[in-house]
């Protein structure tokens, strides 16, 4: 019973947080600063989340021609580059790094 508790209390918690933005966001003006400010987070955010995923393996940068998730990457810029289109990239990163790391090219 009590983690059912936990869940509730979590899930309103989370709740009560996201819509207080939504309904703060019509009764207020964001300033022009912060609005400015805002426009690089999802760039920063991406940027966390990916960067490391590419970049290091076993803690360690990994800049060879072995990195089997830089390369993936590699191709999934290529392709963002060359179609702007989200969904073929991330489906050719995907399969890039399937091929790579199925060959044990990458390795």
């Amino acid at each position: 019973m009590t983690i059912w508790l936990i869940m509730l209390a979590g899930g309103l918690i989370t709740f009560g947080m996201r819509f207080s933005f939504v309904w703060l966001l019509g009764r207020f003006e964001v300033p022009e600063t912060m609005r400015r400010a805002l426009h690089y987070v999802p760039p920063a955010v991406l940027s966390a989340i990916v960067f490391p995923e590419l970049f290091l393996s076993e803690n360690h940068l990994d800049l060879s021609l072995g990195n089997a998730r830089l390369l993936a990457g590699l191709v999934a810029i290529v392709v963002a580059a060359w179609t702007k289109n989200s969904l073929l990239t991330i489906l050719a990163g995907f399969i890039a790094l399937l091929i790579l790391e199925t060959l044990a090219i990458a390795r």
